[in-house]
């Protein structure tokens, strides 16, 4: 066994000769704290509540790039504070089960929504057969968990879609939408699109944008001639459509929340990146196109929470012991990736930011709940030299420290939307079986811990 205090001695001799050369690293003391922090974080046993974040297209360089701008690049998000952090595959499949490796964002979340690959486009069905799956959600409402999900998209959107529903291609959102989902059609026996199937399975808690795909009127089955809003009133569901009627939710009832026709608008305003660069900018942190009325991410997730711990202990029975698992997405971080706006995609960042700083404080004062942030896949933001000429897009930034930053934006043309990338993702965790997330993993494999950690049958 090696002497430790000579490896002490010899780490902190190696910090001293590296800040003498003007680079700042930890200590010896803060190093060693952290390694008691990861090993005083490896807890086994079941979780009572899981609380899953992800930011959509949130790789590497988007968290950077929002560190640097916000907090300084010796600064810390709130999401880089977990004491366990691994890395994961993002990989889809073609038809035959070969790799496709670069994902989007439908097939990578039924990878960590079910457990199994698919190709680009389809949700939470398999790649061959086109055969439904049961996500992670539909597991835990089965098992007597409280349910929720809420994004910044469209709530039909992808990410969320995942966990609630089962269509041949992503963009059969409403009933107006079906033309790529012929045999999921009520008609043709199947369950309907994004939005009936959302609101058809009672899930406690739903919010997000996409009022509009509710709106669409229902040609099919038993609730042919009425809107989607209006099955999901007569199934029960309490509407919010802003910060106030949110906030008069109550438990005991499941919850819609509605807050835009499409996408909530974003946080952040900026000039987007441009062929050449732009000149130095600081963001705008406010959005005039964004209503007062909007409640935030966190603000979502806060209630959320509060309204899934209430259905719980109003709960008799086996099942008051059981807690939640939610899902909260950063959806526009991607969105605005592919716009290459960097302030609004850094905005998003941000504003995600504060949601993970809201499940780890919760978590701090319920040590049974599980908290993993991660990403769907990687994205094209670059960090790139001041000097540098990208043959693409570009935008010079103002960070808070007063620096000039400049990113670049050139996995597709200009004028043309930027692409994922393949890389591998963060993926980092605290609680009950969030040892499970180290070294470098697989997003199915997500799968497998949120059921473990709940102990889903």
């Amino acid at each position: 066994m090696p002497d430790l205090r000579l490896s002490r001695r010899h780490l902190a001799w190696g910090a001293a000769v590296v800040l003498a050369a003007g680079v700042a690293v930890p200590s010896a003391a803060s190093a060693f704290g952290q390694a008691d922090q990861a090993r005083h974080a490896i807890k086994d046993g079941q979780a009572k509540n899981v609380i899953m974040l992800l930011g959509d297209g949130m790789g590497d360089s988007e968290i950077t790039l929002a560190r640097n701008y916000s907090v300084g690049a010796a600064g810390r998000l709130n999401m880089d504070g977990f004491p366990l952090t691994g890395a994961y595959t993002t990989y889809a499949v073609d038809k035959d089960k070969r790799p496709d490796y670069v994902t989007d964002s439908a097939a990578s979340g039924t990878g960590w929504a079910t457990g199994q690959k698919t190709v680009n486009g389809r949700i939470s069905k398999t790649p061959d057969t086109n055969k439904a799956v049961p996500t992670i959600l539909e597991l835990a409402q089965k098992n007597g968990y409280a349910t929720g999900s809420i994004t910044t998209s469209e709530l039909t959107d992808a990410t969320p879609a995942v966990l609630q529903s089962h269509v041949t291609d992503r963009s059969c959102q409403g009933p107006s939408d079906m033309a790529k989902c012929p045999v999921d059609t009520i008609a043709a026996g199947g369950p309907g699109s994004i939005a009936e199937q959302s609101v058809s399975k009672k899930f406690d808690v739903l919010m997000g944008g996409g009022k509009a795909r509710f709106d669409q009127t229902i040609t099919q089955g038993p609730y042919a001639g009425k809107t989607v809003l209006q099955q999901a009133q007569e199934a029960g569901y309490q509407l919010a459509t802003d910060a106030d009627s949110l906030k008069a939710a109550r438990a005991g009832k499941p919850v819609l929340g509605l807050f835009a026709p499409v996408n909530i608008p974003v946080e952040w305003t900026g000039k987007n990146a441009a062929v050449g660069g732009t000149d130095p900018q600081r963001c705008v942190t406010s959005n005039p196109n964004r209503p007062g009325s909007t409640p935030t991410l966190v603000q979502e997730t806060a209630k959320a929470i509060e309204l899934l711990e209430a259905k719980q202990q109003s709960n008799r029975g086996h099942d008051r012991n059981k807690g939640f698992f939610l899902q909260v997405e950063g959806a526009s971080i991607d969105k605005q990736d592919h716009a290459a706006d960097p302030c609004g995609q850094i905005g998003e960042t941000v504003a995600f930011d504060q949601a993970v700083k809201f499940a780890r404080d919760y978590a701090a004062k319920h040590p049974d709940t599980l908290v993993v942030t991660t990403a769907d896949h990687g994205h094209t933001s670059q960090i790139v030299p001041l000097d540098a000429a990208p043959p693409g897009l570009s935008s010079t930034l103002i960070t808070n420290e007063g620096v000039q930053l400049k990113v670049n934006y050139s996995t597709n043309t200009p004028g043309k939307s930027q692409e994922h990338t393949g890389t591998e993702v963060r993926i980092a965790a605290s609680g009950p079986q969030a040892y499970r997330v180290l070294g470098v993993t697989d997003q199915t494999e997500l799968f497998n811990t949120f059921r473990a950690a709940l102990r889903l049958r």
